[in-house]
């Protein structure tokens, strides 16, 4: 019983906290309430998160104020189509000394660091978009066959333009499934666009402050993995991602006429750690149908295809996945919009 109110007072004592830090990081990224949910979940749970959104809405904005928020050493990369591998991880350079002699010695790459932005990564070619991979996935880099760790924690936020494709290399499935959630970043509504421009364009601006350390996010993420997660909440989380898979036994009818394949177990992990972020979040001790029907888009869709016929039928991946959602979890279609 001890260990038990331990472990609430830690949960409520954390959720405590993370309202400061959303409180903070929404004094400069004005009314997109849900990103940053979004991207707090993704740190939580210990992953990476792939934004997607137009330019100018703030998505770098984000990361900044994320890496101030939460305490975190941050490096941005642009990339560009003649951005090479080693401008990312790093590279042995040979050095005289004073003496004559001569070493190696290696120069790192941004990647070292424990927030990392990748603007714009479907803009380089697959060989450089395949060196964030290892990192992504093991959280070190091999170079001259030589391990090195990177920073803890470690966490890339990549950033994509919907539109504009020219010139572009579409990540393969493997890179986008070391994403655990995708987030679409939209267009502000008129009152909020409003406020944005009201705070942005005066003789002073909000900043945001510190809340968090890279020690205590590390501690939170391992509070996230001891949180308690109901029975039915797992089997509603298998349901799911096995619902969205159309050559299985289990999968929906609307898997199997809509999709060309649908998630592997990677997807259930994130649900599963991500549901917990987000109860956390809003202030619960453990989570509910509520947070499966609210990350099921945010950690599907990028694992997802749809076949040529949904495709010339105008079909989206997020409609194939709150129509899935309903018929498997028996909510409304209020519920899975919202």
């Amino acid at each position: 019983m001890a260990d038990t109110d331990e472990l609430i007072d830690e949960i409520e004592a954390l959720g405590a906290k993370l309202q400061k830090a959303r409180h903070s990081i929404n004094r400069r990224f004005i009314g997109q309430e849900r990103v940053v949910e979004l991207v707090l979940a993704a740190l939580l749970s210990g992953g990476h998160g792939l934004l997607v959104g137009l330019p100018g809405l703030g998505k770098t904005m984000l990361v900044d104020t994320l890496s101030t928020v939460m305490g975190l050493g941050s490096n941005r990369i642009q990339f560009t189509p003649d951005l090479m591998p080693a401008d990312i991880l790093g590279s042995e350079v040979l050095e005289t000394a004073t003496d004559g002699s001569r070493a190696f010695r290696f120069l790192q790459g941004p990647v070292f660091c424990q927030l990392l932005m990748a603007d714009e990564i479907n803009r380089a070619s697959p060989r450089t978009q395949s060196a964030l991979l290892q990192a992504m996935q093991e959280r070190e880099v091999t170079i001259a066959g030589e391990h090195r760790p990177l920073g803890r924690p470690f966490h890339v936020l990549a950033t994509q333009n919907p539109i504009e494709q020219e010139g572009t290399y579409p990540l393969p499935e493997a890179q986008l499934d070391r994403f655990l959630v995708q987030i679409d970043v939209d267009y502000p509504d008129r009152e909020t666009e409003r406020q944005i421009l009201l705070a942005t364009t005066g003789a002073t601006a909000d900043e945001a402050h510190q809340v968090f350390a890279a020690d205590e996010l590390i501690a939170a993420q391992a509070l996230v993995r001891r949180m308690p997660v109901g029975e039915k909440v797992v089997e509603h989380i298998l349901d799911l991602v096995r619902a969205c898979r159309p050559g299985e036994e289990g999968g929906s009818d609307l898997a199997r006429d809509a999709l060309a394949w649908g998630p592997g177990p990677r997807a259930a992990q994130a649900l599963m750690l991500t549901v917990r972020a987000r109860a956390l979040i809003h202030g619960r001790l453990a989570p509910s149908l509520e947070d499966v029907v609210a990350m099921a888009g945010p950690v599907l869709v990028h694992r997802m295809a749809l076949g040529f016929a949904a495709r010339a039928r105008g079909e989206t991946l997020a409609g194939v996945i709150a129509r899935i959602s309903q018929e498997v979890l028996g909510v409304s279609g209020a519920e899975v919009a919202a």
